[in-house]
């Protein structure tokens, strides 16, 4: 069995305070400051002798154990301290200071009494837990969920507490009981149900994973909400004056906390219960829903603040993405329909469309389209060209400028031209 572990900043008595308050102790050593002032008188301080009676009795009624804390032996301190011995022994306890050694020399140190107070308060939390899994396993018929409803239900109506389990006999106590009691209210009193239609099977079941869909829901919203809170108030006691007030900081706020649970509450039986006037739906701002949540600061009245923005409908378009600017190239440019680029010694014509031309001396026109233009080949003692599906240019004389091509038929060679001939007929010299 190994004890709890402390690391170099844990403080043992916020540990000790910590165990204390979760199990229930309503003594005097729930203060920091007490508690280290009884630690350090030891087992002659009348408080710490009381809490180690308190723990090994609390101890003792949970397990079968021979050896005891009493308060008997505390008149005399060396009694005392053979019974705190002989019960950490037979509790297997693992520091080593409180179970061997000169007997009258083990709690004479402030840290072996906040060890020993330590040891038994955990041993008790893990005794208590054991406990309660033991019960709830020996009777798990009694203790399940269906019962525990019923048993509430008989509690909130003041049914007498039956030792039975038979859930159909709860159930009849509680008609007659709802019977006599509605039989002296107003008819009106409870109201017509919000859900006048009897559920089916199949309809409860698809209710149901409605509901637990929901509650994992908020269920994560209400931790995040919760951690939310738990940082705040973390916050508070990081100043300088908020320090010296910790532990009346954890002292109000601690059970406050430990009341909240994550896990929603609402159930299929909620549905079933919620009456007509839930189904109205009253306005926030109204003097019902703000008797409680209206406070001074509502009364202030705020000045213009600064326009923030963000609007979907005002926010500009982004600029159009221009082409980069580019130096424009020498010879024939992008032709359209027309030829390519004529004079002397120029190059052949660009992106031929539908016609195109050789220049004199220069490179053929482009290949042409439907009719297209002739080949290379222009100018003087060129080769002939071959027109793409045009015929064939003969030798070429002068070249001349590229006229505009047609949707024309086939074109032949111009045997003064430098290329074939679209649909439109020869060139222009």
């Amino acid at each position: 069995m190994r004890g709890p572990e402390l690391g170099p900043e844990t403080s043992m008595e916020g540990d000790v305070l910590d165990t204390l308050e979760a199990l229930g102790y309503k003594g005097p050593l729930l203060e920091e400051q007490a508690l280290s002032k009884a630690a350090e008188g030891g087992l002659s301080s009348p408080e710490f002798s009381e809490l180690c009676i308190w723990l090994g009795s609390q101890i003792k009624s949970l397990c079968n154990l021979e050896e005891s804390i009493t308060s008997a032996g505390r008149d005399d301190l060396e009694s005392f301290q053979l019974e705190i011995s002989g019960f950490l022994k037979e509790m297997a306890c693992p520091y080593s200071v409180l179970v061997s050694g000169d007997i009258k020399e083990r709690l004479t140190k402030k840290d072996d009494c906040l060890k020993l107070l330590l040891f038994l308060s955990t041993e008790l939390q893990a005794l208590q837990i054991l406990q309660k899994k033991k019960h709830k396993n020996s009777q798990l018929d009694k203790n399940s969920e269906i019962c525990q409803e019923v048993q509430a239900v008989c509690d909130a109506l003041g049914v007498p507490k039956s030792d039975t389990s038979d859930i159909p006999l709860l159930l009849s106590q509680v008609e007659s009981k709802v019977k006599d009691i509605l039989c002296r209210v107003q008819k009106n009193h409870v109201g017509k149900p919000l859900l006048k239609v009897d559920l089916s099977s199949e309809q409860a079941e698809k209710l149901e994973r409605i509901n637990d869909a929901l509650s994992c829901e908020y269920e994560c919203r209400r931790r995040m909400l919760m951690k939310r809170l738990d940082v705040t108030v973390q916050s508070f006691g990081w100043s300088d004056r908020a320090k010296a007030k910790t532990d009346n900081i954890a002292r109000i706020y601690q059970p406050k906390r430990y009341a909240l649970s994550p896990k929603t509450t609402v159930t299929l039986a909620h549905l079933l219960a919620a009456r007509e006037d839930l189904s109205k739906i009253i306005r926030t701002s109204s003097g019902i829903s703000r008797e409680k949540t209206a406070c001074a600061i509502n009364k202030v009245l705020m000045g213009r603040v600064p326009d923030r923005g963000g609007r979907p409908n005002e926010i500009e378009p982004p600029p159009p993405e221009m082409p980069p600017w580019q130096k424009r190239q020498e010879g024939g440019g992008r032709g359209g329909w027309g030829g390519g680029g004529g004079g002397r010694g120029g190059g052949g014509g660009g992106r031929g469309g539908w016609g195109g031309g050789g220049g004199w001396g220069g490179g053929g026109g482009s290949g042409g389209g439907w009719g297209g233009s002739g080949g290379g080949g222009g100018g003087r003692g060129g080769f002939q060209g071959r027109g793409d599906y045009g015929g064939r240019g003969d030798y070429g004389g002068r070249g001349g400028y590229g006229g505009r091509g047609g949707y024309g038929g086939r074109g032949y060679g111009d045997p003064y031209g430098g290329g074939g001939g679209g649909g439109g007929g020869y060139r222009r010299y």
